[in-house]
């Protein structure tokens, strides 16, 4: 099976998304394409000159330095005219959500978003507020997916080479007519939960709103992102865009440090990916607890003020 592998730039490093989508791409098929597009496109290509692909398609084009709907909704419709791909696949994240219904509509090719596994042609997504999964299936010979933060893992990429071809798109104004503030995100404001490798979550366990100060204290000993639970966003405590959860984003950082958080399963399926997860709650039946890697079982308001004065004598001695 052949299959194209749309990459994203996320500030001229290869997304993690992008890396999962390869992964799971490599699981699908054998014949394995990647694209890159934009001002980083070469330097994207050399990021995966060590993984087993095909080749690595890349396209500079002033009218897709960077993102814009409709340039990269263009680009893709001609990639898949040129090379004929089984299956498109990209990372679910806000951009594909963007741009890539555009691509459904413009090559009549069913795009079926937020997958978490595939199997000879089904494909199982999560339904109902995350509380169900579904299988999926298309009649049509070629099909885009979008896979689910964590649903593959990057650490599971086949390693190989690959080489690198230019690809000449014809692209004119007025077929690019919509434009995308940089960077493209969710809010304005530099938070990349998505990317983030170390992400720090507060939960109603927090109590209040006056107590969150110190887990930015302890973010910033870290060198870490925050996101927070729906009660802490509902409450007004955290912006919106910090939310992880089937409302909210889905992240797979190397470090999950969970903080006073329940463990309901609308959370869950928004962090179940991480690589490790530490958890801290005073109830030693969280849910959390089930899976996490470390827990411990004691206040978090005690805990934390201690962990950052330990953090702080460390980086001074």
């Amino acid at each position: 099976m052949d299959i194209l592998v749309v990459l994203e730039d996320n500030h001229g490093s290869l997304h993690r998304m992008s890396r999962e989508a390869i992964a799971g791409a490599q699981q699908l098929g054998e014949s394995i394409t990647a694209l890159a597009i934009g001002q980083h496109a070469s330097l994207l290509a050399d990021k995966l000159s060590g993984v087993d692909l095909a080749e690595v398609l890349t396209v500079s084009h002033e009218l897709v330095s960077s993102y814009n709907a409709d340039g990269y909704a263009e680009v893709v419709r001609q990639i898949i005219e040129a090379e004929s791909p089984q299956l498109i696949i990209a990372g679910h994240t806000y951009q594909t959500r963007d741009y890539m219904p555009r691509v459904s509509a413009k090559c009549d090719i069913p795009f079926i978003p937020d997958v978490i596994s595939a199997e000879d042609g089904s494909y199982v997504k999560l339904v109902l507020n995350s509380k169900l999964n579904a299988t999926v299936s298309a009649s049509s010979d070629t099909v885009i997916l979008s896979f689910q933060s964590a649903a593959y893992s990057d650490e599971d990429l086949v390693p190989g080479s690959c080489a690198s071809r230019p690809f000449e798109v014809n692209l004119d104004t007025a077929m690019v007519r919509s434009e995308t503030e940089e960077p493209f995100q969710e809010d304005a404001g530099d938070v990349d939960l998505e990317s983030a490798e170390l992400i720090i979550s507060i939960g109603r366990g927090i109590e209040k709103e006056e107590n969150i100060p110190m887990v930015f204290d302890l973010a910033n000993a870290l060198g870490a992102e925050i996101s927070a639970s729906r009660p802490v966003v509902d409450s007004g405590w955290m912006e919106s865009f910090r939310q992880v959860g089937s409302s909210g984003q889905t992240v797979a950082p190397k470090l999950y440090f969970s903080l006073g958080i329940s463990g309901a399963i609308q959370h869950v399926v928004g962090m179940k990916g991480s690589k490790n997860i530490l958890s801290i709650n005073k109830d030693p039946d969280a849910p959390i607890f089930e899976i996490s890697d470390y827990a411990v079982v004691g206040d978090l308001l005690e805990i934390i003020p201690k962990l950052i004065e330990a953090l702080q004598t460390e980086k001074n001695s």
